[in-house]
Parts: C-alpha cells; structure tokens; sequence
C-alpha cells in the first residue's frame, strides 16, 4: 500500500523539482544577459570618482556588470558546466546582435524635424558601442569559461561544500582576466596611459567587491537544486 502511494507521488515531487530548477535558472540567465547587454551601452561614459585628491577613472558598464559573475555561477550551480557554456556564448552572440542594431540606428538618417539637432546626438554617442562590444565580448568569452573551469574543478575537489570558495576562487581568476582584456581593446589609444590602468585597476577593486558581496545570492538556491558536476 505505501509502495504504492510513493509511486505515484514520484512523478509530482519530480515535476515541482523540475520547476523550481526552471525557475531560478530562468531567472538568473535573464540577469545574466540584461546586466552584460546594459554594460555594453553603459560603459561609452568614463566616470570620475571621488575627490580630486583621490579620484579615478571608471566606465560606467562597471555599475552592472560584475553583477554577472554571480549569476553566471548561479547558472552554473543549477544547469551545470554545459549550460553554463551555452549561456556565455549566446550572451555574446546577443551583445554582438545588439550592438550591430544600435550602430545601424544610429547610422540611418535622423528626422530632425521630429525632435530637432538632438536626434543628430543618437549617432556619435553610440558608435563607440560596436567597439565596446567587441572588447567585451572577447573578454567575457576568455574570463567566462575560464571562470567556469575553476568553478568546475572547485566543485569536483569539494564537492558541494563551501559554496563561497567556489564562487570567489572562480571569480579571483576571472575577474583580473576580463578587466584586463576589455580595458586593452576597448580604450587602447583612445584614452592616456594612465586613465586606461585607472580604468583596470578600478573594474578589478569594484568587480572584485561586488563578488564578495553577492556571494549570499549563491545561497539563495537550494543545495538540494544544485546539478552534479559533469566529468
């Protein structure tokens, strides 16, 4: 009689498992994306920060994107490595996309009987993005699966304990990495010397904090959905 109760709930624990993983992969793959499309846009704008005793430079795309190495590790945790991989490279294929429809709208004609000389404003300002996406998108590619990687082995050697080491090993390796290539391409020559190491040395402190920060959004998952790690 209880074996036969037990099979037949199976398939509705399985089901509600089954959602609650969709869910919050969904939802981190949904952050994921939007936090590094917004970065892409954002980062035109260099920032000035702090006083004049003590400020630096930073662009703007910093304010949202480190946000996407935790998620990143949230999808990584749910849907393991493989989903993970396929997350990163879509993301890069959609900042590609997205970045090739803003240099076409702001290279088509402007009605500036709409909204007069402003209209004109769309196409300088957004040009640089085509340049900031392909900065991006190498170094996210390049710091993503090598963050995955550390993620990996971190989870095979530890199993699914200390579930903040994984995150801020993976992130320690990935972070320099990804500032460091998108910096090189995506302001080489174009600013000085010194705001270009500015800009560097500011992505790795502020990404470096936010990954220290969000590592509670880790434990936010139940261990109880996080996928076995692949061989």
């Amino acid at each position: 009689m209880a074996r036969v109760a037990l099979t037949d709930t199976l398939p509705a624990e399985q089901h509600l498992f089954a959602r609650r993983a969709l869910t919050w992969l969904l939802v981190a793959m949904a952050g994921y994306v939007a936090c590094s499309i917004l970065a892409n846009v954002m980062s035109v704008r260099i920032l000035r920060i702090g006083p004049d005793w003590a400020s630096f430079s930073i662009d703007a795309g910093t304010l949202t994107y480190p946000l996407t190495f935790t998620l990143r590790d949230l999808v990584h945790k749910v849907g393991g490595r493989h989903v993970a991989r396929v997350v990163i490279l879509t993301t890069a294929a959609l900042n590609v996309a997205a970045a090739i429809a803003l240099w076409a709208t702001a290279e088509l004609p402007a009605d500036v009987a709409v909204l007069g000389p402003a209209q004109e404003w769309f196409g300088p300002v957004l040009n640089p993005v085509l340049r900031i996406t392909a900065a991006s998108v190498v170094a996210q590619v390049i710091a993503e699966l090598l963050d995955t990687e550390v993620y990996h082995r971190f989870v095979v050697r530890f199993g699914h304990r200390k579930q903040w080491g994984r995150v801020l090993a993976s992130n320690a390796v990935s972070i320099p990495v990804d500032s460091i290539v998108f910096v090189v391409i995506a302001f080489g020559g174009v600013v000085p010397f010194a705001v270009a190491v500015s800009i560097i040395w500011a992505n790795i402190v502020v990404k470096g904090l936010t990954s220290v920060l969000t590592v509670p959004l880790i434990y936010a998952v139940p261990e109880d959905l996080t996928r076995p790690p692949e061989d």
